[in-house]
């Protein structure tokens, strides 16, 4: 009886916790962009994903101690730009409805 309780207890706990905000994120995506991925035909996508590899790289590979804070700033706000851009080109996840969730609670309880 005790371990049941345990088991269900870390799966609320488990189910609970996964929640995140990627379906949030998705919604404030810039329209822009989303139109402009739309327009790209795969070679098009592909193109543009090792041109923002090579550029995340490449500013990782940067001494950044030397610059200024205004250029710190601006490095971020382009990294948060590609990485907008790429999540854009992504495609996404995998999301599951509270529904979906239950269901698996009650097969993972009636499994074990």
């Amino acid at each position: 009886m005790k371990k049941k309780i345990y088991l269900l207890a870390t799966t609320m706990l488990l189910c609970l916790a996964a929640f995140n905000s990627n379906a949030a994120t998705l919604a404030t995506n810039n329209a822009t962009t989303n139109a402009a991925v739309a327009n790209m035909s795969a070679d098009q996508k592909q193109a543009r994903m090792e041109e923002i590899k090579a550029r995340v790289m490449e500013i990782k590979a940067m001494d950044k101690s030397q610059l200024s804070k205004e250029d710190r700033k601006e490095l971020r706000t382009e990294l948060k730009g590609l990485k907008k851009e790429s999540r854009a080109m992504g495609g996404g996840g995998i999301y599951l409805s509270v529904g979906a969730i239950i269901i698996i609670i009650l097969v993972l309880i009636l499994i074990l």
